[in-house]
């Protein structure tokens, strides 16, 4: 019986060793913290989105930890908690939803490290109640953002400093004028959607320099004048989509430059001239509508393959 006692002994020592080994790996294996005023910026953004009733510190006092907030998402950046990501609108099932009256507060702009950034069915009414979106301060997200979807109405005019942005969305909104030429300047894009607004005017030459662009998007607005001779420097283009605008003249003859295309939709603008040869240098080409143009010329001019 000493003997029982004693390997008894021995394995409670042992036991309590371990639990207070374990005790102190909890310590060293502290929760990260996140910066007071991230989380504040955080807090207040969402805020203006949902509506006052949100109250942030209280149901999620640790956004990026045991509390997560649907539809964000955080790193851990020299030992702090940072918002990468921010998705606003009826995304999940439990997204949050925004307010009838939502506020684009500029605290968004702290969010220092911010990748990616979608709002979607928020600004549902812009004759009733305008929605401003912060004009200045996005330098401040331009060395992380890389992806910026509205979706749909905003009433705004917009600046684009954000040089490492590789998806720009602004899909069905109050947005009017000329398209911006500095959207140009977004070198590493790779998707440009702009469609369903009221944009008038020609397209920017300089939309040729987004070599790395695979989907432009410009249908539905109000756009004037021919293509852009450099239109077909855009070699990696898959989709390009037109359609619904007042573009007018020839469709040119770099448009064949384009061997990537999957889809080309010119549809519903005032283009003649007739079919160019070029068409059939498209050799990807899965889907193509020239409907409602006044086009003219012979169909078999153009050798389908």
């Amino acid at each position: 019986m000493k003997i029982f006692n004693n390997i008894s002994d021995c394995v409670l020592v042992v036991f309590i060793i371990s639990l207070g080994v374990l005790c102190n790996g909890e310590e060293e294996i502290s929760v990260a913290p996140m910066e007071k005023t991230e989380k504040e910026a955080l807090y207040y953004t969402i805020q203006g989105f949902v509506g006052n009733w949100w109250n942030g510190s209280d149901l999620y006092p640790d956004p990026c930890g045991w509390t997560p907030i649907q539809g964000v998402s955080c790193d851990l950046y020299n030992g702090f908690w940072y918002v990468t990501a921010l998705n606003i609108g009826p995304i999940q099932d439990n997204s949050l939803y925004c307010a009838p009256n939502p506020e684009f507060k500029p605290d968004l702009l702290r969010l220092k490290h911010l990748k990616s950034l979608s709002i979607f069915d928020c600004f549902v009414s812009p004759h009733n109640h305008p929605i401003l979106i912060p004009t200045d301060n996005w330098e401040l997200l331009a060395t992380n953002l890389v992806s910026l979807e509205f979706d749909p109405t905003l009433v705004s005019s917009v600046k684009f400093p954000l040089l490492l942005l590789q998806s720009l969305v602004l899909l069905e909104n109050g947005l009017t004028g000329e398209l911006p030429t500095n959207i140009g300047n977004l070198i590493k894009l790779r998707r440009l959607v702009l469609a369903g607004s009221d944009f008038r005017g020609q397209i920017p030459e300089n939309f040729g320099a987004l070599f790395d662009l695979l989907i432009l998007d410009l249908s539905r607005n109000s756009l004037s004048g021919t293509l852009p001779l450099n239109l077909g420097t855009l070699t990696s283009l898959l989709k390009l989509d037109l359609s619904n605008n007042q573009l007018e003249g020839q469709i040119g003859s770099e448009i064949g430059n384009l061997k990537n295309l999957t889809l080309l939709d010119l549809s519903k603008n005032k283009f003649s001239g007739g079919l160019t040869n070029s068409l059939q240098e498209l050799s990807s080409l899965q889907e193509l509508d020239l409907s409602n143009n006044p086009i003219g010329g012979d169909l078999l001019s153009v050798e389908w393959h």
